[in-house]
């Protein structure tokens, strides 16, 4: 994911067939762990973070996303 103060787009790939998703979002985390929570599983999270950052993180892990930031 590329992670920012008002945005995120997310990039996702399955790793079998070579499906690519991508979604812009806003600044909601919560949007941002529903669109992970919709694809298809199992799913883990990666992005990076300056020292703000990691709210997203224990949202997704609290989701039950493997997440590394």
């Amino acid at each position: 994911m590329d992670v920012h103060a008002r945005s995120t787009v997310g990039y996702a790939l399955d790793p079998e067939s070579g499906q690519v998703w991508q979604r812009r979002m806003g600044a909601d985390p919560g949007e941002v762990v529903g669109w992970v929570r919709s694809l298809p599983g199992p799913v883990k999270a990666g992005y990076e973070a300056g020292p703000t950052g990691y709210g997203l993180a224990r949202l997704l892990l609290a989701a039950g996303v493997p997440t590394e930031v």
